[in-house]
């Protein structure tokens, strides 16, 4: 993991790219939250890993010990041993203090797995659940998965490059498949999202930079608005209208807390005619204009809270 930084005015923001060193497979890489505290501090400076980040690769982080406060995509997480976080290329994630905890970083870029384990893994599904807890024999299992795979990575002697990177790719294709098959998302089982929610949540996915309107939505899909705000109420317990919003707010927020784009160039982007149109619109959604959003986020420390996510081990907001 290599690290560069861009200038935002007075503050920078950590923009980081993957770079394995010379002689580990390029694609993945597996480090002791220890080393990761070592290397923060001499690469990172002052923010260190607390700055915003929104990485183009994968992270799996699962602790053996202590505890970590870890925010993804403005929601806080606490981790503890036997609990795991998976943040996907493109969500933008903030460091707690890790001094409290011990573990294991998974880096990985999508292409460095075959293409049966993305499709079964569900590794380019962006609504699979952040935060995860394996049942205690599944918890057993990852555990020994993650020790070999570390273990396999260290070893770089004895066999060629080409072995050693298969053999990386085969372990890591075993916990990604692992933590996704057979682990369930903290809280009660999700009902079936159903067939008609699922086409409509993509189409948002493609489409929510191009238009906000649900009856575009509908009309390309050929439902009817009523249909698709049932469907969204069922599978995701909000109106089909409200999800598009959602959607636009999470990815200008990502745009705000990570980038140094000026408000009126995120309007362009989230298809907004005016800067003036796009600041009502996050204004009225988060309470905030989005200066005052941006300056806030990075501004903020992600520590531990000690309210109820800190006590529950539940997702904290």
């Amino acid at each position: 993991m290599t690290v560069r930084k861009r200038h935002d005015g007075p503050r920078e923001i950590a923009d980081i790219g993957f770079a394995p060193a010379v002689g580990t497979p390029t694609g993945a890489e597996i480090m002791s939250l220890a080393d990761l505290r070592e290397r923060a501090a001499v690469r990172m400076g002052k923010a260190g890993l607390r700055a915003p980040q929104r990485p183009t690769f994968h992270h799996l982080i699962t602790l053996s010990r202590g505890s970590l406060w870890h925010t993804v995509d403005f929601t806080g997480y606490v981790l503890t041993p036997g609990s795991w976080l998976w943040i996907r290329p493109g969500q933008v994630q903030q460091w707690g203090d890790l001094r409290e905890a011990e573990g294991t970083l998974i880096l990985f870029e999508r292409d460095f797995l075959d293409p049966d384990t993305v499709a079964a893994a569900r590794v380019d599904d962006p609504h699979v659940p952040v935060f995860q807890v394996p049942d205690t024999e599944d918890g057993h299992a990852l555990e020994m998965a993650v020790d070999h795979l570390a273990m396999e990575f260290q070893a770089r002697h004895g066999i060629s490059l080409e072995a050693h990177v298969a053999v990386v790719r085969h372990l890591l294709a075993v916990v990604v498949l692992r933590l996704s098959q057979r682990t369930a998302p903290v809280g009660s089982p999700a009902p079936d999202p159903g067939a008609t929610f699922v086409h409509f949540r993509d189409a948002v996915e493609r489409e929510f930079t191009r238009t906000r309107r649900l009856e575009d939505y509908a009309r390309a899909l050929g439902y009817s608005p009523r249909t698709l705000s049932r469907a969204t109420l069922a599978g995701a317990g909000v109106g089909a209208k409200e999800f598009i919003d959602r959607r636009v707010i999470l990815e200008a927020k990502r745009l705000l807390a990570h980038g140094d784009q000026s408000a009126s160039h995120i309007a362009a982007q989230l298809g907004f005619t005016s800067s003036t149109n796009f600041s009502k619109f996050f204004q009225q959604r988060t309470g905030q204009s989005p200066i005052a959003f941006r300056s806030t986020v990075r501004g903020h420390s992600a520590k531990n809270d000690p309210g109820d996510a800190a006590r529950t081990g539940r997702p904290g907001r």
